[in-house]
């Protein structure tokens, strides 16, 4: 099984981000990447924007590590692509590759939260 990783340099000094190649990308990894109601949040968020988000952009109410934690998390199961732009860290869904790898996928547990989220009165 390969073990490729693709990574991402950020600004000068600091550790490039570590993405799983797609081919490695397993369903339960990304399955256990959106039960989290916060990482879901976040891929609830950068679906609706259809385009790439500054985590600063997306309002968790947790503290700060705790935000990085479930960006890093998304971002080593292969659900978000990260990558900077001059010091802003941008994310975007990884959606061609999930969708090559698990087809429907992304958009069921869209619409299923989104249901959920309606019958809740949290839209």
């Amino acid at each position: 099984m390969p073990n490729d990783k693709t990574s991402t340099r950020g600004p000068s000094g600091s550790r490039p981000l570590e993405h799983p190649a797609c081919e490695d990308i397993r369903l339960a990894d990304v399955l256990h990447a959106l039960a989290d109601p916060m990482r879901l949040r976040v891929v609830r968020t950068l679906a609706a924007a259809e385009g790439e988000l500054n985590c600063a952009d997306i309002e968790l109410p947790v503290s700060k590590s705790t935000c990085t934690h479930h960006f890093r998390v998304l971002r080593e199961h292969g659900v978000i692509q990260q990558l900077y732009r001059g010091t802003a860290k941008m994310n975007r869904l990884r959606t061609a590759d999930l969708e090559k790898l698990f087809p429907g996928l992304i958009d069921g547990v869209l619409r299923a939260a989104d249901l959920q989220a309606r019958r809740l009165g949290e839209e």
